[in-house]
């Protein structure tokens, strides 16, 4: 299959040189506005296509995928995460899965440590203090938080991103303890200084500060449920920059609002874009827009793995990045 001939549709707006150099390489159909493809626009484009380039946002279960065309051999995802891509019916079809790791590792471990500092520090209610024109001066009681030297931080998957995390932890002078489907190499454990706790429960109920950096998969969802939320000290915070749907969001909710937990930081929510309203009006929650990827540097090179994927299965050969539901 010659990349000249492959037709490509892209789901969403990219960055203007991902999009320039699709246009020199492929026969793609770029988005005119950044909405969000309906349903069945997603399908309209599945039926046409060689090559989907969606997103997280495009939700590409069994019944699309079983109503592609013949044409579509390669769904390239724009993006780490592919749980909302039913890779084991792709790979029924015919169809190859490919995905962009490693890329925003930096830029998500940041905001990780970003979202940890904003809630301990109270930065958003100081900001909102500035800008109602409410401050009368220092003193010596006012915006009292905590100091991350010395806290425990508890890192809940510990695969590219929970590392990435642990190394700015130490530099912050936090303790690294973690919980991983698989217990690291002791020499990564060791360059981490990091402690390995093999039942969550136990960990959960020891740590300042737990982070949540583990995929959306079956195996966790509401990983982090009522019980084990309820195993957490009343001074504890919880920062989550992987997937919403780890923790059950009611019952963090319900736990926020009666001081069960000191507070939150939340880059990712359990329904996508619906965040539950009783979240927002909590003081001690930090809200983001799933900025954790957000960076310019990031998204072109999530558009340069895309690209090389789909050239890559175009030259006749496998997508470096392929998925395989084995790797789930």
């Amino acid at each position: 299959m010659s990349a000249q001939r492959l037709s490509v549709v892209v789901t969403r707006r990219l960055p203007e040189p991902v999009e320039t150099r699709m246009k020199e390489l492929f026969n793609v159909e770029l988005r005119e506005n950044d909405k969000k493809m309906t349903r069945e626009e997603l399908l309209a484009a599945m039926q046409r296509a060689d090559v989907l380039v969606p997103c997280v946002t495009d939700h590409i279960d069994a019944g699309l995928i079983g109503q592609a065309g013949d044409r579509l051999k390669l769904i390239a995802n724009y993006g780490a995460g592919v749980d909302h891509i039913d890779v084991a019916t792709a790979r029924q079809r015919g169809i190859l899965v490919s995905n962009t790791p490693g890329v925003v590792t930096d830029d998500t471990a940041d905001m990780t440590l970003a979202l940890i500092l904003a809630v301990t520090r109270r930065i958003p209610e100081g900001l909102a203090h500035m800008q109602a024109g409410e401050w009368q001066g220092w003193s010596p009681m006012a915006f009292l938080g905590g100091r991350l030297g010395g806290r425990r931080l508890g890192i809940l998957g510990m695969g590219r991103i929970g590392q990435a995390v642990a190394r700015r932890a130490r530099a912050f002078g936090m303790q690294v303890h973690y919980h991983n489907r698989k217990r690291l190499r002791p020499e990564v454990e060791e360059e981490l200084e990091a402690t390995y706790w093999e039942s969550l429960d136990q960990m959960v109920s020891r740590m300042d500060i737990i982070s949540i950096n583990c995929p959306h998969t079956p195996s966790t969802y509401h990983l982090m449920n009522a019980r084990r939320l309820k195993l957490m000290k009343p001074s504890s915070v919880i920062v989550n920059t992987s997937r919403g749907e780890v923790i059950d969001e009611n019952a963090l909710t319900r736990m926020l609002r009666a001081g069960e937990i000191s507070g939150a930081g939340l880059d990712v929510f359990e329904h996508g874009h619906e965040v539950n309203p009783r979240l927002r009006e909590l003081k001690n929650v930090v809200l983001l827009p799933h900025m954790g990827s957000a960076t310019v540097e990031g998204r072109i090179e999530m558009g340069e793995k895309v690209i090389i994927n789909i050239k890559t299965f175009a030259d006749g050969h496998r997508p470096p990045d392929q998925v395989v539901p084995g790797m789930l």
